[in-house]
Formats: C-alpha cells, structure tokens, sequence
C-alpha cells in the first residue's frame, strides 16, 4: 500500500512539472494573432496551442466573433481590434459604436465569460504611408467608443486605446531626450494622449528593429539584436547598446514633452522575420527573440523607462494573404508557420533554453499532393507568364535574393514552388494546376532542402477563394524571374 502510495504520489509530481514546463513563460508577454491567411487556423486549435505555451494575452486585429468566442473560460486577456475602415462610421455615429460595443464586446462578456481588457481603436492610423486619411477621426472614433464602453457598464475593465507605428514620434538628434511626436500630428497627438492619460489606457507602440536594419543599409546590425554592450548611443549619462531601449526612451521623451509623462506604455508589436529578405532568416530570429527574453526576463525597461513593459510579440502565424508593400518579408512574421509548426527555438521564459515552443494540435491537411512543372517541358524562359500569374495569386516571396528557396531550386524548380503556391491557395483544385498545360499534380513531395513546398490545411472558417492581387507585384516577380531562368 505505502509503495503504491509513493508510485503515485512520483506520478503527481511528473505531471506537475510538466505542466510547469509547458507553461513557464514571462507574464508580460503576449502574442499577435493576425488572420491575413487563404486558410486561416481553427479557433479552437490556436487557443489550446496558446495555453500549453502559457501566453496568457492576445491581441487581435479584428473582433471576429468566432475568433474572440474561442477564448471563452480561458482567462487569456484580450486586445481586440477596430480597423481603419471602420474608422470614419464609428467616428460619426454614436449608435454605430454603442452597436458595435454590443456586438463585439458585451455579447461575449454576458454569454461567454472572455476576458476582454483593451479595444485598439485602429492599426497604425497615422502613418505617413496613409497621406493622412485617418487624422481626423482617429480620435472621435475613440471617444465614440470609449462613451459606448463607459455607457454599457464596462469601463473600468475595458480600456480604449489605438495601436501607433514608432514613426508618430522623431527625434532632431540621434539622442532619445530629443524626442517629440511629429508636428504634423502633433495636436491629435496632443489629444490623444491626454485622452489615454484620463483613462488609464496605455499608449500602444509597434516597434521594429528588424525594419531599421531593412530600410537602412548604414544602420548597424548589432544594434538591432541585443547581444552587444557596446554603446552605440550616449545621451547626457544613458548609454544605448540595442535600438529596442533608444526607440523606446524617444518615447518616453516625447511624452513628457507633450506634458503627459506618467502614461503607461505597452508594446503593441515587435519580432524578427524569418523569410522575404537577405537579413530576414531562421538564425537572426532565433538571436533577436533570445536576447529580447532575456531581457525581458530581468523585468528591467530602458535607461529612461526603467518599469517592465507589457509587449505582444509579433506574430503568431506567417500570413500569405499580407500585403507585400512595406518588403516581402511582410508574410513572414511567425513563431510558428502558417499550419501550427514552430519555426525555430525560442524560449518564452527567457532563460535561453534551446527548445521549441509547442506546436499546434489536431490541424487538419489536405491531400498530400503537389502542383508542379511537368518533366518534359524544356522550355523554361517561356513561363514567364504563367510563373507571374502563379506568383499574383499565391505567394512567391520565398524565391527572392537571399530567401529561403533562393539558391535552392534551378528554373523548373521555381516554376514548379509557383505553381503550388497556386495550387494550395485555390484549395487544391484541379483547375488551379493546369497552365496552359505545363502544370501535373503529383503525390511526391517536392520539398527541397529548407525550401518547403507546402500543403494547404483545411479550415473552418470562410475560405478565401479571391485571387490575391498585390500592387506591384509582377514587376517584382520579373525580376526575381530574370534572377533565376
């Protein structure tokens, strides 16, 4: 009896262990759970993935019921989104947003106990790319909001806020203490963050170092990882070896500057890419997150910030539906591929463990079949066409210079990686591996090397059966097709 006893009492202990290893991670992380996907992942399926990596906050882009549903008893805090279209009604219209509020807020607080805790009102508004159309109603949709939250009871739980790119705040100098939000946004700005201060709602920020190293051949790339203790930045006593802490504290600058230095500040972005361009790879991910949880793991800021911060990495999943304006790298971002698998190995509690995150469970594939080039074509430089219409409606951003396919696969084979980005996107239809007869679907996976030739997973939610047009992309695609014929 005493041994049977003993047996057990080993049998609890194992299994608590492993429920803590599965769960160890850094409370002030979360994750971003975009959906731009042909096959987006089932609810249910990335909600079980999330609790057995212990994230405990998500943030949406949307407030899709079926999504937001998932998290029904979970207790995972929620950041669920308003895009930017819906930016000019819910600024006009008081009933739009108490409507809005009682669909996508209280409905799930009264039936299904989810713990919503932020409405981002709006992504990355104010961007410069945008020539201002979000400017002015911004902020009144916010207040619309906000008014309809307080009004159904719920504003001491849910706070209103809006998800802002870095680029709202520069500075005159390379030093952080220079900071100061942009002028031509300044009085939105301004009004904007009194708002979050009344509130106590954070300032949301997205910050990338990975888009400093893109968009500037002279940044240095060390500064963008946090491997280094060299100084790279000194300003009046603080020292800043990784653009993290400098972009950081530039904020902090700029709100104290506006008169508001107590708001509090959450990350509303930040990753490192894994495919789309010559610095975006598995290697540089792997440092970026390691030195970043480990960072995270002292519970330490910045020189100026030195409170912890709330972050939301991003993201969760790659998303082949993204567009691919800002760089090709944009459909890229995952932790985990587009079906569930962990990419690479990544600690979230910041002890620097090589292990991998826990993979989704339970998704479910499609046929193991393939789209490929025919053996018997010969005649490579004439599929410009077809490879280009491929590449229009599927995803060929791994076929670039520097990316994973790239050097991998001779002519046929990026005709062939083509072809089944097509294939798979379109649901495996026969009629989408056709090509003017150049095209044979075939149950021989075609995967060379790192170059992975994927299979589509079926899902259910609605299935996007649109051809994905991306502006600019054939000229792109030309050049990446001269590349390699």
């Amino acid at each position: 009896m005493a041994r049977t006893e003993f047996l057990m009492w080993i049998l609890v202990i194992t299994l608590c262990q492993l429920q803590d290893a599965q769960t160890q991670t850094i409370s002030s992380i979360g994750v971003n759970w975009g959906a731009q996907a042909s096959q987006p992942m089932e609810p249910s399926v990335v909600v079980k993935m999330l609790k057995e990596n212990g994230i405990k906050k998500v943030k949406l882009f949307d407030a899709d019921s079926w999504t937001v549903s998932a998290f029904k008893g979970t207790d995972i805090e929620l950041m669920v989104g308003i895009p930017n279209d819906q930016l000019k009604k819910l600024s006009k219209s008081k009933d739009d947003a108490e409507d809005w509020v009682k669909d996508n807020v209280t409905k799930h607080l009264k039936n299904g106990d989810v713990n919503i805790r932020y409405v981002s009102v709006g992504n990355e508004a104010f961007l410069k790319s945008y020539n201002g159309s979000y400017i002015h109603i911004t902020f009144p949709a916010m207040q619309r909001i906000q008014s309809a939250i307080e009004k159904a009871g719920h504003g001491d739980q849910i706070k209103v806020t809006t998800a802002l790119n870095a680029d709202v705040y520069e500075s005159s100098s390379e030093k952080p203490s220079d900071g100061d939000f942009r002028k031509d946004i300044y009085t939105v700005m301004k009004q904007i963050v009194q708002f979050l201060d009344e509130k106590n709602s954070p300032f949301v920020v997205n910050i990338y170092p990975f888009l400093s190293l893109y968009q500037s051949p002279d940044f240095p790339k060390e500064f963008a990882f946090f491997d280094s203790t060299n100084s790279q930045i000194d300003d009046d006593g603080a020292h800043y070896s990784n653009m993290f802490d400098a972009n950081l504290d530039t904020l902090v600058a700029s709100l104290k500057k506006i008169g508001h230095p107590n708001v509090s500040i959450v990350i509303g972005e930040i990753g490192w890419p894994t495919d789309g361009d010559i610095n975006a790879n598995i290697q540089n991910a792997k440092k970026f997150y390691r030195g970043f949880f480990k960072k995270m793991a002292t519970k330490k800021g910045s020189p100026r910030h030195p409170k912890a911060v709330t972050v939301y990495l991003f993201g969760l999943f790659d998303e082949n539906l993204k567009s691919v304006a800002p760089g090709n790298f944009e459909r890229h971002w995952g932790i985990f591929r587009y079906d569930g698998k962990a990419k690479f190995q990544v600690d979230f509690s910041g002890k620097g463990e090589d292990k991998y995150p826990i993979s989704a469970k339970g998704v479910r594939y499609q046929e193991n079949k393939w789209c490929v080039l025919k053996k018997d074509v010969k005649n490579i430089t004439s599929l410009g066409g077809a490879m280009s219409y491929a590449c229009a409606g599927g995803d060929c951003t791994s076929l670039g210079y520097g990316c994973t396919c790239n050097g991998i696969l001779d002519g046929a084979g990026n005709a062939s990686y083509a072809f089944n980005q097509y294939f798979q996107i379109n649901e495996q239809s026969v009629e989408a591996c056709d090509f003017d007869g150049v095209a044979d679907i075939v149950s021989k996976d075609p995967s060379k090397g790192n170059c992975l030739f994927p299979v589509a997973i079926y899902s259910s939610g609605n299935m996007l059966k649109v051809m994905h047009k991306v502006g600019g992309f054939f000229i792109i695609f030309s050049s990446i097709f001269t590349l390699f014929m």
